[in-house]
């Protein structure tokens, strides 16, 4: 599909309805934030009273990221029973390296460098996205995508010290990258992107996926032995750097399996102590709560997102975002349990909102639209004022 060019005045459109979108984030958070004090209600399920805004926007995992950033990691993993608990582990060190330098330099507190570098990178994700979109889907797609983005339900996110912003700014960079067939300069995105956020396995399987595709096309679609080493090399070596944490925590923790165990640790309290198996969480979840219906209930989602993937105006995207998507979706379905941070973990899917169908009419525009932006205030009340992501 030619690409049509980008109109003049467009990106500056899309920076607005960036800041547009900021602007709701910050006003929903502030109006939670003064409601729960106001009325004593406190933060999160355990009623703890936060003393300023900033506070507000820095709970959960950004406590972690600032702990991190001010401390290091943890060299004894805390145990009970000779089961690991939850601990620093879990996040990874790009983040929090930023909020050091950012505030050794600055001299300004971690968290307000944390939140900056979130706000900042998620204007780098709108526009990189937005660039994406244009190279696979039509100008109308492409801009509701970016809307639909701009005001998603978990969109609050992009405004807490939280590396969300960061990871998607990198991954659409990636993807763009891929889609260029620029695959060299995948590489070091890509690693970073790898001590950023968990995810980045998904990435490394798409651009599998597209080799083998191109290769089993290149007598049709041309494939260079330069392309083949250049996309080869990125996918290796991302893979890797996906996978090295698991070593770094062991090393420096001296305990086996140190980062997994971390991440189980939160699963304890919804389905209790177990080794992990790749690809049993959802079934583990679901079938804890629902016995068989919840069996069926995960094999009828596995369906939907399947037809999904294989649906006509979805392939329209091309192989770099289907690839890539399927992937993720597999990823997510392989090593995560699902819970309440589940809707932010899909947040990597993003490049599917350029799918023509979200904005074929008028009417499923508005309504999602709307739907986003009432879901946010829900989404702002239940999962941070008094639950958590």
């Amino acid at each position: 599909m030619g690409v049509e060019p980008i109109a003049s005045g467009t990106l500056t459109k899309v920076v607005g309805i960036w800041a547009l979108g900021r602007a709701v984030n910050l006003g929903l958070l502030w109006m939670f934030f003064e409601v729960s004090r106001l009325a004593d209600l406190g933060f999160g399920p355990f009623g703890i009273h936060v003393r300023s805004f900033l506070t507000f926007l820095t709970g959960w995992d950004a406590d972690h990221y600032l702990n991190i950033a001010r401390t290091g990691y943890p060299i004894r993993l805390p145990m009970e029973e000779g089961i690991v608990q939850t601990n620093d582990w879990a996040f990874l060190p790009v983040l929090p390296f930023l909020e050091r330098v950012g505030s050794d330099l600055t001299g300004v507190n971690e968290g307000i460098i944390g939140v900056i570098v979130s706000i900042a990178a998620s204007l780098g994700a709108t526009l990189v996205l937005f660039l994406l979109l244009r190279r696979v889907t039509t100008p109308r797609a492409a801009w509701w995508g970016i809307v639909l983005f701009t005001f998603a339900p978990l969109s609050f996110v992009y405004v807490l010290a939280y590396a969300e912003s960061l990871f998607l700014l990198l991954l659409f960079t990636a993807l763009l990258l891929a889609i260029r067939r620029q695959y060299l300069l995948i590489l070091p995105v890509g690693v970073l992107a790898a001590y950023t956020r968990p995810g980045v396995l998904a990435l490394a399987l798409g651009l599998g996926i597209v080799f083998v595709v191109r290769w089993m096309q290149h007598r049709t679609d041309p494939f260079p032995w330069t392309q083949r080493l250049s996309l080869a090399a990125s996918g290796i070596a991302i893979a890797a750097a996906g996978l090295s944490w698991t070593s770094i925590a062991d090393a420096v923790t001296g305990i086996p399996h140190a980062y997994v165990r971390t991440e189980t640790a939160w699963w304890i309290p919804l389905v209790g102590t177990g080794d992990f198996v790749p690809l049993t969480p959802w079934f583990r979840f679901f079938g804890t709560y629902l016995n068989v219906f919840g069996i069926l209930l995960v094999l009828a989602i596995m369906a939907a997102f399947a037809w999904w993937m294989f649906s006509k105006p979805t392939r329209k995207l091309g192989l770099v975002i289907v690839a890539y998507a399927a992937s993720y979706g597999l990823y997510l379905f392989g090593v995560f349990l699902p819970q309440q941070s589940t809707f932010r973990l899909m947040m990597p899917l993003s490049p599917l909102l350029g799918d023509e169908r979200f904005s074929s009419t008028q009417h499923r525009r508005q309504w999602l639209l709307v739907g986003c932006l009432g879901l946010q205030v829900v989404a702002v009340f239940l999962l941070w004022t008094i639950g958590y992501p």
